[in-house]
């Protein structure tokens, strides 16, 4: 793990699809709100642009986040939650997400009031 100006990154041998098909998987046992999913290669691709395999998960929890946005409306630029998954030139996979402390202190909120937001326990039970 990897923790780069407030976003966390952690690593896999597993493919781009396989962990944004697992993350969904495990966010919807979970009764998580699956907002987006986007292929952004394929998406580039129709743009004329290469990008190497890459996907983008749009994710939340509406009561944990209305809650949030109620206490601070500025935590929606943030809200819902994202994760991004790429293929690296070296062949791993890169799994990245904002950290609990960049959004604990971007708007100033308690770490206790955040705990669903924390993703760390989720990236690791999908790899």
């Amino acid at each position: 793990m990897i923790v780069n100006n407030n976003i966390e990154i952690q690593y896999s041998s597993l493919g781009v699809k396989e962990i944004i098909d697992r993350l969904e998987s495990l966010l919807l046992v979970k009764g998580v709100t699956i907002y987006a999913r986007i292929d952004q290669q394929a998406e580039a691709a129709m743009a004329g642009l290469e990008l190497p395999e890459l996907e983008f998960i749009l994710f939340g929890n509406p009561k944990v986040g209305g809650a949030l946005i109620s206490l601070n409306p500025l935590v929606a630029l943030d809200l819902p939650l994202k994760v991004v998954a790429w293929k690296e030139d070296i062949g791993r996979t890169a799994i990245a997400y904002n950290t609990l402390d960049f959004i604990s202190n971007r708007y100033a909120f308690a770490r206790e009031v955040l705990g669903a937001v924390d993703l760390s326990g989720l990236i690791k039970q999908i790899l």
